[in-house]
């Protein structure tokens, strides 16, 4: 089968500080009230994926769509159902594998608007189920679905306005809830694998061998004595299939140096394929990292094809 070549690009990018943050005011990481992803930048981006090599895109959606279930969620800007379906036939029509994100961590998930701050609720699970519900329908039943899932501890909402922990059987829970209702639509579940990192016993106890797992490292020294790089070696051991992730974010030759060691180390049966992103936002200040996040998985495949 074919490996997977993957970008990750935002359509949303309320992922990260609070709407109106005190200490990061002009910051690209503070949520906003209109959608910060220029039509331009995404059609130059797509254009340009097929001739990187790259044969699948992940769409973070967040608050960049006008759901019908809950358009409360929009903000201005933010894409009519059509024209997103649009979108996706133009993807595909170049070749591109169309995989739907929303990411339902309590540390990324400031695109819910109201509801991020009702986790956990009889209220939270309805959108959760309606929105998850509606994207696979406009997406015509994917091949996979992003939940992200990922970065959910004190440390990482440390400057947040508002922070949500879900801990011990509540994370699982939650998760279980949101895997279920992503399978019982037919289409399988991926997430970020941080978890692991600070729950090794009880991510190998209790995550499923169904779930598609994305280690991330974002460096340049691929050391098997760092943690976060020894998960990959982990997760191959333990049988689970995996899209290794690499980003341009902090070190512009991490993703070729993922592609090496990854292919060195991770069993061809449970290596799916690769992810690159460079994290930023889908507008023309960001345009060149974006293409050179691009051209990385370029390179990247190349070593691996070698």
């Amino acid at each position: 089968m074919e490996k997977i070549w993957a970008y990750l690009i935002h359509l949303g990018y309320n992922m990260w500080l609070d709407w109106e943050h005190p200490s990061y005011k002009d910051s690209d990481i503070v949520s906003t009230d209109f959608l910060r992803c220029e039509k331009e930048v995404w059609d130059k981006l797509l254009e340009e994926m097929p001739k990187n090599g790259i044969n699948m895109v992940v769409i973070d959606l967040g608050e960049g769509i006008k759901y019908k279930s809950h358009p409360e969620i929009a903000v201005k800007g933010s894409w009519d159902i059509e024209l997103l379906k649009n979108e996706i036939r133009k993807m595909k029509d170049l070749g591109l594998d169309v995989i739907p994100k929303l990411n339902f961590s309590a540390t990324h998930d400031n695109w819910l608007g109201r509801y991020a701050r009702s986790v956990s609720t009889d209220e939270y699970y309805s959108v959760c189920k309606d929105l998850i519900e509606e994207i696979v329908e406009i997406f015509d039943k994917p091949r996979f679905f992003h939940l992200g899932m990922d970065e959910e501890t004190y440390e990482h909402q440390r400057d947040m306005l508002y922070v949500v922990v879900r801990q011990y059987d509540l994370w699982w829970h939650d998760f279980y809830f949101l895997v279920g209702e992503v399978e019982k639509r037919n289409v399988r579940a991926w997430i970020w694998s941080d978890y692991l990192w600070t729950h090794r016993e009880e991510f190998f106890k209790k995550m499923p061998k169904t779930v598609i797992q994305s280690n991330w490292y974002y460096g340049n020294e691929f050391s098997t004595n760092i943690e976060y790089v020894k998960s990959y070696l982990e997760l191959n051991e333990k049988g689970y299939d995996q899209i290794p992730t690499g980003s341009n974010w902090s070190c512009e030759e991490n993703f070729p140096l993922t592609v090496e060691f990854c292919k060195k180390y991770i069993s061809e049966e449970h290596l799916l394929g690769f992810l690159q992103t460079s994290w930023r936002p889908t507008t023309s200040k960001w345009l060149d990292t974006h293409l050179r996040a691009l051209d990385l998985v370029k390179r990247g495949k190349k070593l691996y094809t070698y």
